[in-house]
C-alpha cells in the first residue's frame, strides 16, 4: 500500500534528479568546448579561472546544495560559460580572432 502512494512521487524525484545530472553533464562538456575555442584567443586569466573554478566546483563532492540536486551546478557552469562567451565577444570587437 505504501508504494502505490509513494511510488510515482519517489519516481518523478529519480527521473528530475537524472534529467538535472544529465543537463550539468552537457553544460561541463560545453564548458570544455568553449574553453577549448578560446585558449589561443588572448582572453583574460579571470575568465580561465572561472573555467577551472567551475570544473573544479562541478566534480567536487563539496556543494551548497547536496549533489541529488544539481541546481548550483548547473549555476556556476553557467556562470563560466557566460564569462567565457562575453570574453570571446570582448576579444572579437577588439578585433582579436574569435
Amino acid at each position: 500500500m505504501d508504494f502505490e502512494v509513494g511510488g510515482p512521487l519517489l519516481v518523478a524525484a529519480v527521473v528530475l534528479a537524472v534529467a538535472a545530472a544529465v543537463y550539468a553533464a552537457v553544460l561541463l562538456v560545453k564548458v570544455f568546448r568553449a574553453r577549448k575555442l578560446l585558449m589561443d584567443a588572448g582572453v583574460p586569466l579571470r575568465s580561465k579561472a572561472l573555467f577551472w573554478a567551475a570544473v573544479i566546483y562541478t566534480v567536487s563532492p563539496v556543494d551548497l546544495i547536496p549533489d541529488p540536486v544539481y541546481l548550483d551546478d548547473i549555476g556556476v557552469l553557467l556562470l563560466a560559460l557566460r564569462a567565457l562567451h562575453s570574453a570571446a565577444t570582448d576579444r572579437s570587437r577588439d578585433g582579436a580572432r574569435p
